[in-house]
């Protein structure tokens, strides 16, 4: 990382790339051209039209550019349009198949996790960013975050791609409203009627769910749903298992050595509750088989009484409900608790972030998309895409930023509208620094307040546990093994009719993990978490 930013530094100082003379500077060089070098690219290509091809790996995304305001600015100042490319069905498979084609478009956003963003870097498809920077951009070094350039720099000393939503270590030191994205939620309007009832205990938490269905069985007509989750998937259901762990304060190691969290006793005695209200009826079906789009459908609608979710996951339905009816909204209270009645342990986004962003070395104009890239992750940039174009969207009072109020009014009321309108509260995420907006983003109000400020108390940097595996590798093969048996566990277990059928699905689980291979899978893990806290100073 050292010699990567040295040599960024160096070449900003020294070269004269950008006045077109070849090679580096003497020592008469003329002041100017330093200047000249530290002058963000794209302020020099704004009248140069252009489009990039940028492939979004959500098939969900659906951000149009060139009709909202802040799009049309970003264009006027950086001469660059954009032209998103989405998945219409399983994003792997479309990204694989560009991938094999060699037809990958200008920009990449995928998820940092994501096995094809080693693909396309081990298969020489896509630029190092450090070196498009030296040779075009030397404000790239100006706009990214040291730590995370560290974290991302390759074996090789290259970085070929950055993150959003990024938070390292310093960063939660630093800042003391960081949330913590998963919450407890209970409609409000039920939850109060019932009594507001103490919901971290087994007992507390079962009798508050059979009250709440006999007093409101029906919402609007249709079945109130007792208790809701994300979706299950090839993963399992994060709802009842990480989530479930983060509150129960399960840790992720132990001396060094991973712990094994879904046999943790703590966390299979809550399991165990939740087949017990499932075989009494409060498990609704629909929660093992709906898609995310039909629980959005139904939140919107308040049909679930309590559920584990990401709170900006629900956070445009939530605005519907709040103007259709302010009570009926969701918010964020005391849930399941360990038997010893421990905090909660929730974490803030890591140093990996989410996505990860890479320029394609199909890209014919690589000069035009780090300085793009640049744009957006520079202070200018992040403005632009959270608080919007000044004088139209917010004004700057007494030092302080102040979004109009026609602009929140939409935001509030019509997410999708205010995308079209304006286009800003990150509408166009793929780079986003939460952190670096923090210093001028008004603070969420209601109905997003509350859930936010619940996290805070509870929030941790949990980054050092997050490991990858990758595919094609043995021990990535039994990851993925693994996970897949658990995904056909959970739901089994949730749904076994009794405490013994529970205890011999689990036992099953553990032996057949351990024939696969677990052991090797709990030896990487224990030395990419070290690694890690190394990496982190965390050690």
């Amino acid at each position: 990382m050292n010699n990567l930013w040295k040599k960024g530094i160096a070449v900003a100082c020294l070269c004269s790339l950008f006045l077109g003379i070849v090679g580096c500077g003497e020592e008469e060089q003329p002041a100017v051209d330093e200047v000249a070098l530290d002058m963000p690219a794209w302020e020099r290509y704004a009248d140069t039209p252009i489009t990039l091809d940028w492939y979004i790996d959500y098939s969900w995304f659906v951000g149009g550019w060139g009709e909202n305001l802040v799009s049309k600015t970003i264009t006027e100042e950086t001469g660059v349009s954009v032209n998103f490319v989405t998945p219409k069905g399983n994003e792997g498979e479309m990204l694989n198949s560009m991938i094999s084609s060699d037809s990958l478009p200008d920009l990449i956003t995928l998820g940092w996790w994501n096995s094809q963003v080693n693909t396309m870097i081990n298969s020489d498809m896509v630029y190092a960013l450090n070196e498009l920077a030296d040779e075009y951009d030397a404000y790239f070094y100006e706009v990214v975050d040291p730590v995370v350039v560290s974290w991302y720099t390759n074996s090789d000393g290259n970085i070929y791609c950055y993150p959003n939503s990024s938070c390292t270590p310093q960063d939660v030191e630093k800042y003391d409203k960081l949330g913590s994205n998963q919450t407890f939620l209970v409609r409000k309007d039920i939850y109060e009627a019932i009594g507001c009832p103490d919901m971290t205990t087994i007992e507390g938490f079962s009798a508050a769910v059979k009250k709440a269905v006999e007093m409101y069985p029906e919402v609007d007509g249709k079945p109130l749903i007792p208790i809701g989750a994300h979706e299950f998937d090839e993963m399992g259901c994060v709802s009842f298992d990480k989530y479930l762990m983060n509150f129960l304060a399960v840790p992720w190691e132990e001396d060094g050595i991973y712990y094994d969290r879904n046999t943790d006793p703590e966390y299979l005695r809550w399991l165990k509750a939740f087949r017990q209200l499932g075989q009494e009826g409060y498990l609704a079906d629909c929660i093992f088989t709906d898609t995310r789009t039909q629980m959005s459908e139904k939140i919107a609608e308040g049909r679930y009484f309590c559920m584990f979710y990401q709170r900006t996951d629900l956070a445009d339905q939530q605005k519907l409900l709040y103007a259709d009816d302010p009570d009926s909204i969701y918010i964020a209270v005391d849930g399941p608790k360990n038997s010893k009645g421990d905090d909660y342990v929730l974490p803030t986004d890591s140093t990996n972030g989410w996505t990860v962003t890479l320029i394609s070395k199909n890209c014919k104009n690589p000069e035009r998309a780090i300085a793009f890239l640049d744009y957006m992750l520079s202070e200018h940039g992040q403005k632009m895409i959270s608080l919007g174009v000044e004088g139209e969207m917010y004004d700057v009072v007494d030092g302080e930023y102040v979004i109009r109020e026609e602009v929140l009014d939409l935001l509030y009321s019509d997410r999708e509208e205010y995308n079209r309108v304006y286009g800003g509260d990150d509408t166009y995420w793929m780079l986003q620094n939460n952190v670096m907006q923090l210093e001028w983003m008004p603070g969420p109000q209601e109905p997003l307040l509350q859930m936010e400020e619940w996290t805070y108390p509870y929030t941790q940097y949990q980054g050092q546990y997050e490991v990858y595996f990758p595919e094609d590798s043995q021990v990535g093969n039994v990851y993925t093994k693994v996970n897949t048996l658990w995904s056909k566990t959970l739901p089994q277990l949730l749904l076994a009719e009794s405490d013994e059928e529970f205890d011999a699905i689990m036992e099953s689980f553990v032996a057949e993990r351990e024939a696969l291979g677990f052991e090797l899978l709990v030896e990487e893990e224990s030395r990419q978490i070290h690694e890690n806290m190394e990496r982190l100073g965390m050690e």
